[in-house]
C-alpha cells in the first residue's frame, strides 16, 4: 500500500525531474530514491518515469498518477489540519461568499462582532462575482452568500432571505461622445463602443455578464473600482449598480444615460446551505437581520 512518504517522494521526483536532485531535496542518496520509485512502479504495475541519462520525465500514466497524487496529498494535509482543530477545540470553519455587487461597508463590523462571539471558529470571507457566488455554495467553498441573484443556476438544499432589487445606472464618461446625446439610446448607437463587464468568478457553471449587446466588444475588469476607472477614462460604456454609481453621477465625473431598452432591476437574496447548519451560521443569519436591514446595510 502506498505510504504518504512514497507519494511525497514521487511528487518531488516529478517536480525536479531527476533522482539526484530529488535525493538532494529529501536528504537521501540517489540510489534510495531510484529504488523507492521502482518499488512504487512495481506495486502499481506501470512505469511512471522515463529514465534518461541525467534526468527522468513522466510517462502519460505517470502524469495522470502524479496529478491525482497531488490531490490526495492536499486532502491528507487538510484532514490533518482539521483533526488538529478538533483536538484543540476548534469548530469547522464558516465561509461567507460576498458578491461584489453589494457594498462592503459593514463587512469589518461583521468580522469583528463574529470573533467577539466565536473565538474558536475560523471565519473565511470570499469575494465572488455573479454565478461565482452560487458555485461557491454548490461546491462547498462557502456556506452563506450575501447578494446572490435569485436566478439560481444550481440545485441544492438552499434557503433564502430577500434583499430587494439592485437598481442599475447606465454610465458614460462626461467627455464621451454619447454624453451629449439627449434622447434614449438605441442598441445601434451603443454597440460601436466597448462594454465594460465584470468577470464572473464561476469556473464550472455558465458565466454571466452585466450587460452586452450582440457582437459588441468587451472590456473585462475584475471589480467595480476598476470599472469606475475605465468609465471615467471613456474606455467603454455599460451598467453599474446605482448605489455605486450615484456619487460619481452627482459629482459630474460620470453621466447617467437613458436607454430605449433598459436593464431591469435584479432581485437579490441572502442564501445559505441548510445542510451546513451550525451555531456560527445561525448567529450570522440572525446578525444580518431581516430583508429591510439587509437592503439598508448592503445596498444603500
Amino acid at each position: 500500500m502506498l505510504s504518504e512518504q512514497s507519494m511525497q517522494l514521487i511528487d518531488m521526483v516529478a517536480r525536479v525531474g531527476s533522482f539526484t536532485a530529488a535525493a538532494n531535496q529529501l536528504h537521501k542518496v540517489p540510489s534510495a530514491v531510484s529504488y523507492a520509485v521502482k518499488q512504487v512502479e512495481e506495486e502499481l504495475g506501470v512505469i511512471l518515469f522515463e529514465r534518461h541519462h541525467r534526468s527522468v520525465s513522466l510517462t502519460p500514466a505517470g502524469e495522470h498518477f502524479v496529478k491525482q497524487l497531488r490531490l490526495v496529498l492536499t486532502n491528507l494535509a487538510e484532514l490533518k489540519d482539521d483533526t488538529k482543530r478538533v483536538a484543540n477545540g476548534w469548530q469547522p470553519t464558516l465561509s461567507i461568499a460576498l458578491d461584489n455587487i453589494v457594498r462592503a461597508d459593514k463587512l469589518s463590523n461583521l468580522i469583528a462582532d463574529f470573533y467577539r462571539h466565536f473565538d474558536n471558529v475560523e471565519l473565511i470571507i470570499r469575494i465572488e462575482v455573479f454565478n461565482g457566488v452560487w458555485e461557491a455554495i454548490s461546491t462547498g467553498r462557502s456556506d452563506i452568500a450575501i447578494g446572490a441573484t435569485t436566478a439560481i443556476p444550481v440545485g441544492g438544499d438552499y434557503r433564502f432571505r430577500d434583499m430587494g432589487d439592485i437598481e442599475w445606472s447606465f454610465l458614460v464618461a462626461k467627455h464621451h461622445p454619447l454624453a451629449a446625446v439627449d434622447h434614449p439610446l438605441t442598441d445601434e448607437e451603443l454597440a460601436i463602443y466597448p462594454a465594460i463587464c465584470l468577470e464572473d468568478t464561476s469556473r464550472e457553471i455558465p458565466k454571466r455578464v452585466t450587460w452586452l449587446l450582440e457582437n459588441q466588444r468587451r472590456l473585462v475588469v475584475p471589480d467595480w473600482i476598476r470599472a469606475i476607472n475605465c468609465y471615467r477614462e471613456g474606455l467603454g460604456i455599460g451598467y453599474m449598480p446605482k448605489h455605486f454609481a450615484t456619487p460619481f453621477i452627482a459629482s459630474g465625473a460620470l453621466v447617467e444615460k437613458q436607454l430605449v431598452l433598459p436593464k431591469a432591476p435584479s432581485p437579490c437574496c441572502l442564501a445559505w446551505n441548510d445542510a451546513n447548519q451550525s451555531a456560527a451560521m445561525a448567529w450570522v443569519l440572525d446578525y444580518l437581520g431581516d430583508s429591510d436591514k439587509l437592503q439598508r446595510d448592503w445596498f444603500n
